[in-house]
């Protein structure tokens, strides 16, 4: 026999709204530097404002086996829940099948009539699109950019081969049913945002919630350094003292112009003693082999390797970071990460045209120069522009970083996506 009570309480609960249970899905690892730059720090904020948040992700191995009890335990304090399934490589289609299909496995066993599918990229976005029209699962398409348009300018694929061009033509037909079937889309870039709107998909433009490539401004800031430790990092340096360091920041791989970087530099250190430090995971002996190409001298180069906890300290030791990005048309839908980074630990930035917003942040924040081409002639006004005005660059770079890649803001825009499933 039911009691009373009991049946005022099925009744009252057909009438409670059901708890909403988000999975992010990430083809990138939780143990790779962009999982626990780009992926980690939001999923975490998002669970502070009380969202049921689930990561699943595809990690690395050797990645895994160097970090995994780190992020196990971040992710424990957190209160978050995390499952995985183990990245393969080998023969780049097959490999990229085989973890597809993994993740989809997984993500699929977890779904249920109040899951939310948040997809980050196009590989997982696929498992999003399948699980909205399978299960009608609410599916938020965090793009990242234009992953199709990426793999042929980067030479990564070609439409002169056969399987390049099937594979660039499929994804670009999937792109624009993940965009149509979605139900909320983040962009990288405004730019990005106009491009797709453009494309007259039927598409509203409060659709598109635009989040920058942020920053842990909290993480990067020289208010938050140890002092000791910064002296031991410029006592590790000494060639470091005294000069006008600049810095690069990163991978030097298909989108990093690393000649012309080279050759920029060049013309900095003949203006002015200066050193070049460079940041990557990259082998040095890559670096000395363009330097020499360059007619750089080596005792002008350091090249460092760095973990996340260590970032902030070498990026203190730069005057200014140069990074040029080969511009194309996916590159107008590029944030990079390493901007709002180093703008908030008070590094002025020296780039190019033609990615994301970068042109516009700059402009209207005065916070770096730009150059417009790859020659000497702009190499030369773009050093004269950094030395004579620097300083002021340097006042601007932290309310830049605020405005525009503040981690903050970006939680709060992903919370907005969130709470329109409710």
């Amino acid at each position: 026999m039911i009691s009373s009570t009991s049946i005022k309480i099925l009744f009252l609960l057909q009438f409670m709204p059901s708890i909403k249970t988000f999975i992010f899905v990430s083809i990138d690892g939780m143990t790779d530097p962009l999982g626990q730059s780009q992926v980690l720090p939001y999923v975490i904020g998002l669970t502070k404002k009380g969202y049921s948040v689930e990561i699943v992700s595809c990690e690395k191995i050797e990645n895994w086996n160097q970090h995994h009890k780190t992020i196990e335990l971040i992710v424990q304090d957190a209160g978050l829940k995390w499952d995985y399934t183990f990245y393969k490589s080998g023969k780049p289609l097959v490999s990229q099948i085989q973890n597809y299909l993994a993740l989809k496995k997984l993500v699929v066993s977890k779904v249920t009539s109040n899951t939310i599918i948040h997809c980050r990229s196009y590989l997982p976005g696929l498992i999003g699109l399948y699980c909205k029209k399978k299960f009608n699962s609410g599916f938020v398409f965090d793009m990242r950019g234009f992953w199709a348009d990426e793999r042929i300018d980067g030479g990564i694929w070609s439409k002169s081969n056969p399987i390049g061009s099937y594979l660039y033509s499929y994804f670009k037909k999937k792109e624009k049913e993940m965009l149509i079937h979605s139900d909320a889309i983040i962009s990288l870039t405004h730019k990005a945002k106009s491009i797709i709107l453009n494309w007259n998909l039927g598409i509203n433009e409060s659709k598109i919630t635009v989040i920058p490539c942020c920053a842990d401004l909290m993480h990067f800031s020289k208010n938050n350094i140890e002092e000791e430790r910064l002296i031991s990092f410029q006592n590790k340096f000494p060639q470091l003292k005294n000069k006008f360091v600049l810095s690069y920041v990163g991978s030097l791989g298909t989108w990093y112009m690393a000649d012309e970087m080279l050759d920029f530099f060049k013309i900095l250190s003949d203006k002015i003693d200066s050193h070049f430090l460079i940041i990557t995971k990259d082998s040095e002996e890559l670096v000395h082999k363009a330097a020499v190409k360059h007619h750089v001298s080596l005792d002008k180069l350091t090249v460092v390797s760095s973990s996340r906890a260590e970032m902030p300290y070498y990026m203190a030791l730069s005057s200014a970071s140069l990074f040029f990005i080969r511009p194309s048309f996916s590159k107008s839908a590029s944030s990079p990460t390493k901007m709002g980074e180093l703008l908030s630990m008070q590094v002025p930035v020296v780039t190019n045209v033609g990615v994301g917003d970068v042109d516009s942040i700059i402009h209207k924040t005065n916070c770096g120069v730009l150059i417009t081409d790859f020659n000497k002639k702009e190499y030369q006004q773009a050093v004269s522009d950094l030395l004579e005005n620097c300083n002021l660059y340097i006042n601007n770079t932290v309310a830049a970083a605020n405005a525009y890649f503040s981690l903050h803001d970006g939680v709060e825009k992903y919370a907005s996506v969130y709470s329109s499933f409710n």
